[in-house]
């Protein structure tokens, strides 16, 4: 039966001007109707798995395709980058020595041409670090306000002091709070607290991440544009 169901249905795919009748029981019928509607879904299923294949060799030659442009890309960035750095290090050097300023101190120069509609930034990105010994003047910072009576006020410094020692989600500490902290400690005038805050300035070793250029020229209202120098900017 089931062969005589395949041979029927790949005859209707073949000549659908040819109709054949034959007499089937109610319950041929039903399996017939089954048989078409398995057929149906393979054949759905193949196709599916056919596209599927199809979009994976599509993801792989264009990845491929792209790899190369993308390398060639960042290669020439990279190398006009360096380029206008070494254009500018004779410029720097000689900006040090007119204004007697070490460019070592200073995290970024900007330079504006005299039309004053382009300017140029040079510079580099720092995090805060600190060396080991930053936990040893945490825990004499901890070892002063645990030492406090608790009442109300001091309830308050204790609250304000734990949170400017708060670490951010990469675990350090935040310059900028270090110096609140200061302001803290010299408000109380306690020495031992004064220690603590001391030892950790002195932790204190700020990281260079990577060197940056931006570029800007002001557009027809007088607002400063900045050049998009990376393909997500463009």
């Amino acid at each position: 039966m089931e062969s005589i169901m395949r041979e029927m249905s790949n005859n209707s795919l073949q000549n659908e001007e040819t109709r054949v009748t034959v007499e089937m029981t109610a319950e041929e019928k039903a399996r017939f109707e089954a048989f078409q509607k398995s057929e149906a879904k393979r054949a759905a299923e193949e196709k599916a798995r056919a596209d599927r294949e199809m979009y994976k060799q599509m993801v792989d030659e264009e990845i491929e395709n792209s790899i190369p442009v993308l390398f060639s890309v960042s290669a020439q960035i990279k190398r006009s980058k360096q380029q206008v750095l070494d254009n500018f290090r004779t410029i720097l050097d000689l900006k040090g020595n007119i204004f007697k300023t070490s460019r070592d101190n200073q995290k970024s120069h900007t330079f504006t041409n005299s039309d004053g509609n382009k300017r140029i930034t040079l510079g580099v990105y720092v995090t805060d670090g600190y060396r080991d010994t930053v936990e040893d003047g945490i825990a004499i910072v901890k070892e002063y306000i645990e030492s406090l009576a608790k009442d109300e006020k001091t309830k308050s410094l204790v609250s304000m002091v734990l949170r400017l020692l708060s670490r951010d989600t990469k675990g350090t500490l935040k310059a900028s709070r270090i110096v609140q902290l200061r302001k803290v400690a010299e408000e109380t005038g306690d020495n031992r607290f004064l220690e603590g805050v001391r030892i950790i300035e002195e932790s204190y070793q700020p990281e260079v991440s990577k060197q940056f250029i931006r570029a800007e020229e002001k557009d027809c209202n007088g607002m400063w544009r900045i050049i998009p120098l990376g393909m997500t900017e463009c």
